[in-house]
């Protein structure tokens, strides 16, 4: 008898922690995603001019 007790309460509550479990759902979204890339590539520029500049101002140019 107390078998049979131990084991319908082992049902009971094994049956009651996997109602509890929490589920995850991954939702696909309407819209579709955009991913903005506004940069700037003023470096680049700026960078060559610098070069350019530093070889015109150049000790062994002549310009001074």
């Amino acid at each position: 008898m107390k078998i049979r007790q131990l084991l319908n309460s082992l049902v009971l509550l094994s049956a009651g922690i996997t109602a509890c479990t929490p589920t995850v759902q991954v939702v696909v979204p309407n819209e579709p995603i955009t991913i903005n890339l506004n940069v700037r590539i003023e470096h680049e520029i700026r960078i060559k001019v610098e070069e350019e500049l530093d070889d015109i101002f150049a000790l062994d140019s002549g310009l001074f």
